[in-house]
């Protein structure tokens, strides 16, 4: 698939290296911003002791199905200046919204036929963009639908079940030590702390632990796919049915995938943190790239065919 560098402008003047692929014949195509989840990941989702490496499969399944992708890396990461570190949760979906308009700005993208696909963090900012009217459709891989701290204690209490049983047996100190770590973390107000010898994004944990998903979901009026798979062990994939409920209008499709963990492969043994090396080594499932492609051909060729008056009113 044809692909090319984009660099993206965000609202401070801080250039994001990015790169675009394009679906092959002649434009101008239907589009997507790629989001990856947390931490310091480059343009295809990858962190040094975590690749994910779901840029190029989704860009190269979106393109065979005529969608254009701009992904591109993080602050701090990658061929992006900065520390990845300063970066908060509220400045990540800044970053997010100026790649939108660089994409809807390209000449090989149709303007009124742009999306968002985000995975993990990446959903989160993928529900606001959507909400604030900035796409046309969005796709949320594993986003979760409650505050920012409920997902986080969620996530700690079924990570801490899947560990080796002498390790459970310290469940009360390990709980104990969490909650001194939160208070800290909440009690900052620097945009880096040290705490427990590490030093965390502590602005980026702040304001992920007060966001509240739901607020956007109830404000989304375009076409939503949402996918959280039975064995995600991060995100509670009963929240689908929250953003099912929550989404107003017809066009919220969810599925929950037999044993698809956080990492988008599947795993038919219990799922546990322990088992990512060894998925890692297998692609991205294949059934949720072509399901993902789909879905997007047709809901935004749909809205590349609508008066220009209309996706104006949409995204007012």
């Amino acid at each position: 698939m044809p692909e090319t560098d984009l660099t993206v402008t965000a609202d401070d003047g801080a250039v994001l290296a990015g790169t675009l692929t394009l679906p092959t014949g002649p434009g101008p195509h239907s589009a997507v911003v790629l989001l990856h989840g947390s931490g310091p990941l480059d343009r295809d989702g990858n962190a040094r002791k975590l690749p994910l490496d779901l840029g190029r499969p989704l860009a190269d399944a979106l393109a065979g199905a005529g969608v254009a992708t701009l992904r591109y890396d993080r602050r701090g990461v990658g061929a992006t200046p900065g520390n990845w570190r300063e970066s908060g949760f509220a400045g990540n979906r800044e970053d997010a919204s100026a790649a939108l308009r660089a994409l809807r700005a390209h000449p090989d993208v149709h303007a009124g036929s742009v999306g968002v696909v985000g995975h993990s963090e990446g959903a989160l900012h993928a529900m606001t963009l959507a909400a604030q009217g900035e796409a046309e459709a969005v796709v949320l891989l594993a986003g979760f639908a409650r505050t920012g701290e409920q997902a986080f204690r969620g996530q700690a209490a079924t990570v801490f079940q899947a560990l080796p049983a002498p390790v459970r047996l310290l469940r009360r100190p390990l709980a104990a030590l969490g909650e001194r770590t939160l208070a800290r973390v909440k009690g900052t107000r620097t945009d880096v702390a040290r705490i427990a010898g590490k030093s965390l994004n502590a602005r980026w944990m702040r304001e992920m632990l007060v966001h509240d998903s739901r607020h956007d979901l109830a404000a989304i009026t375009v076409p939503v796919l949402a996918v959280t798979g039975d064995k995600d062990i991060q995100v509670d994939p009963a929240d689908l049915e929250v953003v099912r409920r929550l989404v107003p209008g017809g066009d919220t499709e969810i599925h929950r995938v037999p044993d698809l963990t956080h990492l988008l492969r599947r795993d038919t043994g219990r799922p546990a943190i322990s088992s990512y090396r060894r998925l890692l080594r297998e692609p991205v499932d294949p059934g949720l790239l072509t399901l993902v492609a789909a879905w997007l051909e047709a809901r935004l060729r749909e809205s590349s065919r609508a008066p220009s008056e209309e996706r104006r009113a949409a995204r007012s």
